[in-house]
């Protein structure tokens, strides 16, 4: 587990829905912006999407998710998402954020996509489900809360997450929402990116960067309008801001070249 880190955000976004925000910077120099995402279900298990360390402060929040029982609360079971297999942006630090939460929540099921597999079993994380590995029909016990599209012509393998309760997508790498205020919040550094200044959904070089991140075109038409046809309203993101309304018209706009 990792020491509490100053330019930790953690937030409550609405009820059941936690996001743990910090500083990230892309080859180094790109103020991208971090962000894990917690969900409590209605079993007492805790669905995260891991793209921060553990810290302590991170634990005890997490913690305070878990179900009650004879009037103590227990330790939450997790199910840890992933982070995407091949992105530019990712380093091999990230990869490792999974066996930090596996080490401390030994139960946890850790669920990837298919290319992760060899890379995290060199790593000594044997994981529990993989897309585009498994069956199709593979059930990994949160879909009746969370539904779940796998990005298979997309270049990182991505997967976008929707929770029905609270009309909410979430996702690593397939929408961005820069520059990342709340994650850089903390910190005297500015989130704007040089030159462009923001990589959002409503301008063309977002359009272009998922252009060129599809290489497989029909299949990308295929998950985006399975992913159009869900009832979100806010998109949490790992970098950039949360969109907490318009959710729906972000991603339509952002993805329009590939939307019949």
């Amino acid at each position: 587990m990792s020491a509490n880190l100053p330019d930790l955000v953690i937030r409550e976004v609405t009820p059941g829905i936690w996001t743990f925000s910090r500083p990230f910077a892309a080859f180094g120099i790109l103020p991208w912006g971090g962000r894990s995402t917690a969900i409590k279900l209605s079993s007492g298990d805790v669905w995260v999407l891991a793209s921060t360390p553990l810290t302590e402060e991170t634990k005890s929040t997490l913690d305070k998710l878990g179900p009650v029982a004879n009037g103590c609360r227990r330790p939450p079971s997790l199910i840890l998402g992933y982070f995407p297999s091949q992105s530019v942006v990712h380093d091999d630090q990230d990869l490792l954020f999974e066996a930090e939460y596996k080490r401390a929540y030994p139960e946890a099921k850790v669920i990837g996509v298919e290319p992760l597999v060899a890379k995290k079993k060199k790593q000594g994380l044997v994981l529990d489900g993989a897309y585009g590995a498994d069956p199709p029909e593979t059930l990994y016990g949160f879909e009746e809360e969370i539904k779940a599209c796998y990005f298979s012509g997309f270049s990182s393998k991505d997967v976008a997450w929707f929770h029905v309760a609270t009309k909410t997508l979430i996702q690593a790498d397939l929408l961005f929402n820069l520059p990342g205020y709340e994650q850089y919040s903390k910190v005297k550094k500015s989130p704007k990116i040089p030159i462009i200044g923001k990589f959002d959904p409503w301008g063309s070089f977002h359009k272009r960067f998922l252009s060129l991140q599809g290489k497989d075109k029909e299949a990308m038409r295929r998950d985006a309008n399975i992913v159009a046809s869900w009832d979100f309203e806010r998109v949490i993101m790992c970098h950039g801001d949360v969109i907490e309304t318009d959710g729906k018209k972000a991603w339509t706009t952002a993805w329009s070249k590939y939307l019949t």
